[in-house]
């Protein structure tokens, strides 16, 4: 389990996160949702290590991550996978040397070895032909494809993704939140997913941290969102039409 108790992070005089809790289980993908400015990337950034928190804690496997030594750290992070909002792929690489990458930085496998474990992971993602590409020859959908490749290498116990549909057309995000949701019960993955796409939390949001002003305004499950009173959720989940016409629906159906 990945628990995060009670975190405080601030830049200068701006306080983003106000001490935020959650707990995060295995299987299962929790979305994080909330308007710009309202704390999702520096909490997913905090739980990653990519920042520091000035008070609480994040247990992985109840090991405090942000009170171990740096060796410590190490070790965790060699458990984490991380698919970043632009795919954060090397364009002087090719798709293998790409997904390679965490191999060579924390293994001692050998050429062949890592060789096999790519190919796996590039034939998991349905890009089996992909190997000698430059990331300038791929789709916006490929790219994130290789960039989950690379995120699941390790065989990661804790995945993290942040905005992954962000700049793809509705039809390849649905293909990535799918392959996402697949990945995490194949594995039994701890996922964590930042995005503003209410599709994609209501196709495979397991669990739904809704964060406002910094502050853990509102959790739940997809269903419980059709259910909610709460003013701050409604408003920014039931923004366009439609969903509100599906609330409606479903509130008459209850």
């Amino acid at each position: 389990m990945l628990e995060v108790i009670n975190i405080h992070k601030s830049f200068g005089d701006a306080h983003i996160l106000k001490g935020v809790s959650a707990t995060f289980e295995k299987g299962k993908t929790s979305l994080v949702i909330g308007q710009s400015g309202s704390g999702k990337t520096v909490f997913i950034k905090c739980m990653v290590g990519l920042l520091d928190p000035e008070e609480g804690e994040i247990s992985f496997d109840s090991r405090i991550f942000n009170g171990l030594k740096e060796k410590e750290k190490r070790q965790i992070r060699k458990e984490i996978g991380m698919v970043f909002q632009g795919s954060a792929l090397y364009d002087s690489m090719t798709v293998e040397e790409n997904v390679m990458f965490p191999l060579k930085m924390f293994t001692s496998l050998s050429k062949t070895e890592m060789l096999e474990r790519v190919s796996f992971v590039l034939n998991r993602v349905h890009l089996p032909d992909a190997n000698n590409k430059y990331p300038s020859e791929l789709s916006g959908g490929m790219k994130k494809r290789v960039a989950i490749a690379r995120a699941i290498v390790m065989r990661p116990k804790y995945l993290f993704c942040d905005e992954p549909n962000s700049g793809l057309d509705p039809q390849t995000a649905i293909v990535i939140d799918n392959l996402i949701r697949e990945i995490t019960q194949e594995y039994d993955i701890i996922t964590v997913i930042n995005s503003h796409d209410m599709n994609s939390v209501m196709e495979i949001g397991d669990k739904i941290i809704f964060l406002k002003d910094g502050e853990k305004a509102w959790e739940g499950t997809k269903e419980d969102i059709f259910r909610t009173d709460n003013e701050a959720v409604v408003n920014f989940v039931y923004s366009s039409n439609l969903y509100k016409k599906v609330r409606e629906a479903y509130r008459k159906d209850m």
